[in-house]
């Protein structure tokens, strides 16, 4: 295998069950070489623990689960991996009409609990600068109920005054 750290979810997993015990990986892509990498899911767990429902979607290898997976801390964490969330959002205003008016009311929902940071979000959705973004809330002309400071992944709004 190459010395890349970047991989990409293959969408498959590989079941293991010996005797009692069932080991469970999410198969992953380099995403340099394209050799295939092992993510552990379970290990040496005994598999009356495993509800039946989570058999069935290991087994016909679920998309919804591998998402549901590598946003789990644990599975994270047990992997030493960290999820590469560049290019995986971006805030649609519905066209640069808005931009001109007086006050902007925006609904940010979230399709997976993807970390941002809501002032580069507002920034590029509302074609402003960071720093402009920045001043906007100081002056308390960007206002929500949400802390724009530091990153979110949980639905929020704001409001916009021009």
């Amino acid at each position: 295998m190459c010395a890349s750290e970047r991989f990409r979810a293959s969408g498959k997993f590989r079941v293991n069950a010996n005797r009692k015990l069932i080991d469970v990986w999410l198969l992953v892509l380099c995403t340099a070489c394209g050799d295939t990498a092992k993510l552990t899911v379970l290990e040496r767990a005994n598999v009356r623990t495993v509800r039946p429902e989570l058999l069935d979607r290991l087994h016909d290898n679920d998309a919804g689960l591998t998402a549901e997976l590598l946003q789990d801390p644990v599975v994270r964490r047990r992997n030493r991996i960290a999820l590469d969330w560049d290019n995986a959002w971006r805030l649609d205003t519905g066209g640069s009409n808005h931009l001109d008016r007086e006050v902007i009311d925006v609904s940010v929902r979230f399709g997976a609990r993807i970390p941002v940071r809501p002032v580069r979000l507002i920034a590029e959705g509302c074609a402003l600068s960071r720093a402009e973004v920045e001043r906007l809330i100081v002056e308390g002309n960007l206002v929500s109920s949400a802390r724009l400071s530091g990153r979110l992944s949980g639905d929020f709004t704001f409001t916009l005054k021009r």
